[in-house]
């Protein structure tokens, strides 16, 4: 690793907005985005897959990777990445530092508490609490009759989902779902993050009257909570490209993209940024380009879809991927047709990322780069794991080709449109369910959101693991009924979240968590011994 100064004089701004926190990492400072208002944007990269399997896809890596690579053809470029959660690190996922020579660094520090930034979040959720029910303790002046903000914590506690205090039933939920943290993520300063955590909604009065943070008067101790937390974080890759890795919102039950200020920053530091949205182009792509881009004032300027011969085989019935298998690498192609079918349908420009194992089958290889000419999909060997910025060399300069046509982005519904049509365009475009089934309490939802004239852009809370629902369907499932079971507003954020029938928002560990894999050597470093 070179020393985060060395990283930081790299990008070309002043020292005044310089945060060191130790050699490694860095803060830049937000103001720093008023010096850089002249500067002409770069290119924008969003990297996105196939649905998730055991098996892996490498969408971080290959970010990472491919801002390596367009290093070494001699472009400028930035990454602009999401910021871990431990629910997963100590959960089944693990970290989110890609790997091999295409990782950031320092790892161990980016996975567990890095700056303090999602125990901030933490802390001013939680506070908000604190004050609603002492607000309630004192007297309850708001008539506050239904409390609908929940506490969080930044770990995966099943018993903790449903819990009953003195006063009222509660919940907690993961961090990463918070509307805290999405509304860091999607704050444009200071300003914006107070105006939005005013607007946030904390319950209703017995006359059914909404109730928000404004009233309580909470924004301005949540945003002292949250100051530090706004500056994005700079770190490295391997090859020393500057790494902003920031806020971590969840892609499956929240939207899944790092923050806004760390990606308009890299836009005006860089040629090219490399970003990526959580899980599949189902979900993580879709609330990029609804939910984010509308505020970057720059659209996505190409896509790259990453998937492995493993992950397809998986989704083409196969149980042993690492085995040669063309029939269900066949069946699994349609998963991979299905997400370019979603690209197409924002009008985006995409190159494929096939993300290179070393024992591939070369026969497999072969039929899917044979499968993309035939059908005129650009697409390309990625090597990054294994080779760095050298291996991703073919990505790189597809990227740069894709970067240079002007192709206008069409989103696929209005914000200002009927709740439960924007949902089922969602479902049915997206996914490719047949329909779409809402619940009594999703119904109920969406008449009070009406009524109260909350017209706003869709969150999808779904699997990641499949098209549809339900997650043990693979491949590009068809007839399938979507059923969403509860609607909650965040608005904050500046969107409804639609929860689909079985999606948790405080998730549990499984049988065998990763937490059990870290053992104390005699040396002091702890290692993970079954990795």
């Amino acid at each position: 690793m070179k020393p985060i100064k060395d990283i930081y004089d790299s990008l070309g701004i002043d020292d005044q907005y310089f945060l060191p926190f130790g050699q490694y990492k860095a803060k830049i400072d937000l103001k720093v985005m008023k010096s850089l208002e002249h500067k002409k944007d770069g290119k924008l990269i969003l990297v996105t897959a196939i649905n998730p399997t055991p098996a892996g896809e490498g969408k971080t890596t290959t970010s990472i990777g491919l801002a390596q690579g367009l290093k070494y053809i001699g472009k400028s470029s930035i990454l602009a990445l999401r910021e871990p959660s431990l629910g997963p690190v100590f959960g089944l996922k693990g970290g989110a530092t890609g790997g091999g020579l295409s990782s950031v660094v320092p790892e161990e520090d980016i996975n567990l508490h890095f700056t303090g930034d999602l125990h901030a979040i933490t802390a001013a959720n939680n506070l908000l609490s604190a004050l609603i029910d002492n607000h309630m303790f004192h007297g309850n002046q708001l008539d506050l009759n239904e409390v609908t903000w929940p506490r969080v914590m930044d770990m995966n506690d099943r018993n903790l989902r449903n819990i009953q205090t003195k006063q009222r039933e509660d919940q907690f939920i993961i961090t990463a779902a918070s509307e805290v943290m999405a509304v860091l993520s999607l704050a444009s300063d200071i300003f914006d993050l107070k105006r939005r955590l005013d607007r946030i909604l904390i319950g209703y009065n017995s006359k059914n009257e909404p109730v928000f943070v404004s009233d309580l008067g909470a924004a301005d101790a949540m945003v002292l909570l949250l100051k530090e937390a706004m500056n994005p974080n700079l770190v490295q890759a391997l090859e020393g490209v500057p790494t902003l890795v920031h806020c971590g919102p969840f892609a499956n039950i929240a939207h899944g993209c790092n923050s806004l200020v760390a990606t308009k920053i890299g836009l005006k530091l860089a040629d090219y940024v490399v970003t990526e949205a959580g899980f599949g182009a189902d979900l993580g792509m879709e609330k990029f380009l609804h939910l984010k881009m509308p505020h970057l004032n720059h659209d996505v300027d190409a896509v790259v879809i990453v998937a492995t011969l493993r992950a397809l085989k998986l989704h083409g019935g196969s149980t042993e991927y690492a085995q040669p298998d063309i029939y269900a690498l066949k069946e699994g192609m349609k998963n991979l047709e299905k997400h370019i079918e979603n690209i197409k349908a924002f009008n985006l420009p995409f190159v494929i990322s096939l993300n290179h194992f070393d024992n591939d089958p070369l026969e497999e290889t072969e039929y899917v780069l044979t499968w993309a000419k035939n059908n005129t999909f650009p697409i390309a060997l990625s090597k990054g794991f294994k080779e760095g910025g050298k291996g991703m060399q073919d990505l790189a300069n597809e990227v740069v080709k894709l970067c240079a046509t002007q192709i206008p982005f069409k989103p696929l519904y209005q914000p200002t449109k009927d709740i439960q049509s924007n949902i089922s365009k969602i479902a049915t475009l997206i996914y490719g369910a047949k329909e779409v089934t809402f619940s009594k309490s999703a119904l109920k939802d969406i008449e009070r959101y009406q009524k109260l004239g909350w017209h706003l852009p869709i969150c999808m809370a779904k699997t990641p693991l499949s098209l549809s629902g339900d997650a043990t369907l693979k491949g590009r499932p068809e007839g399938f009924t979507i059923e969403i079971s509860k609607i909650r507003p965040s608005l904050g954020a500046g969107f409804l979240v639609a929860q689909t029938k079985g999606i948790m928002v405080m998730p549990g560990l499984n049988q065998t968590p990763r937490a059990l894999q870290f053992k104390l050597q005699d040396s002091g470093e702890i290692i993970e011994v079954n990795s």
